[in-house]
C-alpha cells in the first residue's frame, strides 16, 4: 500500500481553498476512480493523466488507485487538478520522492503530450498559497499573472517532465519571486481637455470621482455624454495594492481572464443595453461574475439607460448599496464584491430632442412621462448626480471648448486663462479631496452611512432650512436627502473647506435633475 500526498486549490467566487489530493494505490484488479465531489473535467482527467504519464516515459500503476479530492464537500470543476494528479501518482508509485512535494502547491492542466496549459483563476490561487508559505509549480503560461504576488516563490513549468526534474533533483528550477510593477505611466482612458465645451458637466464629473457617486448625464444626442463618461477612470485617484489585487481576481476568474498589462488600471465596463440580468450580477450553474463585478473599483457605465429591461436595471439596486451580489444556486453559493460607480446616459425624451430650439421634438408630454417612467423612483434614489448634457453652440467645436464661459473658472480649477482642464489637473484635485475623506471617515464620502453622514456632514440652522425647503418641493427621500448631504460633502472637500458652506449644499441641490417636478 502506497500513499502520497499534493495540494492544490480550488475556485469558489474569487477564494481559492485549499484541496488536498489523496494518491492511494492498492492492491486488486486496475482501476482509478477519483472521489472527492468531481464534476466531469475532473473525472476526465484520468484520461489526461494516463495519456500524459505514457507519453513522457513512466510507468502508469497497474493496481487499484484511489484519489481523494478534499474536502469531499466541496465541488472540484476543471483541468486544474491534472498535474497534481500526476504528480501524486508518480510519488505514490515510488517514481518521485514524496517528500518533495510537501512545501508545494500544484496547478496546471495536461495535454496528451504531457505538455501543461494555463489555467483560469490563478491569480487567487497564488495570493493563497503565498499566506500559506508554500511555492507554486504553475503553468509557464501564468507566470506574468502570479508573478504580481509580492513575495511568491514561483516555478513555471512547461511540461510534465519538467516538473517531474525538478522535484526529483535532476534539473532543479530557480524559483522566481513575485513582485508587483509600479503602476502604468501611460493613461489608456483619453484626456478630458478632449472633451469641447459642458464645463458643467466635466465638474460634476470632477465632484463624481472626488466622492465616488453615482452619476446619470441626460442629454440630446452627441452632446458628448458617452466621451465624458470614458474620462472617469482617468480623473479617479489611483488603485491601491488592495484594490488592484481584488479586480485583478475577478478578472482572472472570469472567462475573459486577466491581462497583466492593465494592473492597477480602473475597468471600465459599458455592456450593452441588451444584456440580462444575469449579464449584469452574475450567474451560470458554476457562478460567474458579471458585468458589476467585473467593474468592481472601477466604472460601470450604462448607455441609454431607459432601453435597458426596467427588470434588469431593479437587480442593480441592493449592489449599489452593499458592495457585494450573492450567486446562490442549488448546489453552490458565491460571493463576489461588486463596489463600482454607476455612470448613466441617456436622452431626455424618446427622439432625443427635447427642448431643442429648432423644434426637432415632436414627443408629447405622455411619451416624455412614459420613457422617463422606465426607471424607478428607488433606482433614481440611489444616483446622486442627475446632470443635464445641453447641445454645444456652434462653432464651439473650434473655439477650444469655451460654452458660454471657460471650463474651471470654478474656485480651484486653475483656468482662468481659457485653456482646456486635463485630466491631469482635474485628478491632482481629486486625489487631493480623496485624500481628506479618508483622513475624516476612512472612505468615500459616497459610502458613508445614515449615522456617518450626520457626524461628518452638519449643517446649520439655514442650511438646515433650506435643505428641508427643496426636500419639500421636490419630493425628495430620506436617502435622496443624505446623497444631497453627502455630494455637499465632497464639494466642500475639494474646496478644502473644513465644513460644508452654504454654496456647497446649494451646487448640490442642484444635481438632483430628475427630481424636479415637472421634468
Amino acid at each position: 500500500m502506497s500513499l502520497a500526498t499534493v495540494y492544490s486549490r480550488a475556485q469558489c467566487g474569487i477564494e481559492a481553498p485549499l484541496v488536498t489530493v489523496e494518491t492511494h494505490l492498492a492492491n486488486g484488479l486496475p482501476a482509478l476512480a477519483i472521489v472527492g465531489l468531481p464534476e466531469a473535467a475532473v473525472r476526465e482527467s484520468r484520461e489526461r493523466v494516463r495519456a500524459a504519464l505514457q507519453s513522457c516515459g513512466f510507468t502508469f500503476p497497474v493496481r487499484r488507485i484511489t484519489i481523494n479530492l478534499a474536502p469531499a464537500d466541496l465541488p472540484k470543476q476543471g483541468g486544474r487538478y491534472d498535474l497534481a494528479i500526476a504528480l501524486g501518482l508518480l510519488a505514490a508509485s515510488e517514481q518521485l520522492p514524496r517528500d518533495a512535494l510537501e512545501d508545494h502547491e500544484i496547478a496546471g492542466e495536461l495535454g496528451l503530450s504531457g505538455e501543461i496549459r494555463p489555467v483560469a483563476g490563478i491569480l487567487p490561487l497564488a495570493l493563497r498559497c503565498r499566506d500559506a508559505g508554500r511555492r507554486l509549480i504553475l503553468p509557464a503560461g501564468n507566470v506574468r499573472e502570479a508573478a504580481l504576488i509580492e513575495g511568491l516563490e514561483l516555478l513555471p513549468v512547461a511540461s510534465l517532465l519538467e516538473a517531474s526534474a525538478h522535484l526529483d533533483g535532476s534539473r532543479p528550477l530557480a524559483p522566481l519571486r513575485g513582485h508587483a510593477p509600479p503602476p502604468p505611466d501611460d493613461d489608456t482612458a483619453g484626456d478630458l481637455a478632449e472633451v469641447r465645451g459642458q464645463a458643467h458637466a466635466k465638474r460634476a464629473l470632477e465632484i463624481a470621482a472626488a466622492g465616488g457617486h453615482n452619476l446619470l448625464l441626460m442629454g440630446p444626442p452627441g452632446t458628448g455624454k458617452t466621451l465624458l463618461a470614458s474620462r472617469l477612470p482617468g480623473i479617479l485617484p489611483p488603485m491601491d495594492e488592495t484594490e488592484a489585487m481584488e479586480s485583478a481576481a475577478i478578472a482572472s476568474i472570469s472567462h475573459q481572464g486577466f491581462d497583466p498589462a492593465s494592473w492597477r488600471r480602473r475597468p471600465f465596463r459599458s455592456p450593452h443595453h441588451t444584456a440580462s440580468g444575469v449579464a449584469l450580477v452574475g450567474g451560470g450553474s458554476h457562478p460567474a461574475p458579471g458585468e458589476i463585478s467585473l467593474a468592481h473599483h472601477g466604472v460601470l457605465f450604462l448607455d441609454e439607460l431607459p432601453e435597458f429591461d426596467r427588470r434588469v436595471l431593479e437587480v442593480l439596486r441592493e449592489p449599489l448599496e452593499s458592495g457585494t451580489i450573492t450567486i446562490s444556486r442549488a448546489g453552490r453559493q458565491a460571493e463576489f464584491p461588486a463596489r463600482f460607480q454607476l455612470v448613466a446616459a441617456m436622452n431626455p425624451c424618446p427622439c432625443g430632442h427635447l427642448g431643442d430650439p429648432a423644434g426637432r421634438c415632436r414627443c408629447t408630454a405622455e411619451q416624455v412621462q412614459r420613457y422617463r417612467a422606465r426607471l424607478s423612483g428607488p433606482l433614481l434614489d440611489r444616483i446622486d448626480m442627475h446632470v443635464e448634457v445641453p447641445p454645444l453652440p456652434p462653432g464651439a467645436w473650434r473655439n477650444g471648448g469655451r460654452n458660454g464661459g471657460r471650463d474651471g473658472e470654478r474656485e480651484g480649477g486653475g483656468e482662468a486663462s481659457g485653456g482646456q482642464v486635463t485630466s491631469s489637473e482635474v485628478r491632482r484635485r481629486v486625489v487631493a479631496a480623496r485624500r481628506r475623506q479618508l483622513a475624516r471617515a476612512g472612505k468615500p464620502n459616497q459610502r458613508l452611512d445614515a449615522r456617518e453622514v450626520m457626524r461628518h456632514c452638519p449643517l446649520d440652522a439655514r442650511q438646515a432650512r433650506l435643505l428641508e425647503n427643496a426636500s419639500q418641493r421636490l419630493g425628495l427621500s430620506a436617502r435622496a436627502y443624505h446623497r444631497i448631504l453627502k455630494v455637499a460633502r465632497t464639494i466642500a472637500d475639494l474646496a478644502d473647506a473644513p465644513a460644508i458652506e452654504t454654496e456647497h449644499l446649494q451646487e448640490a441641490i442642484a444635481y438632483r435633475r430628475l427630481d424636479r417636478r415637472g421634468t
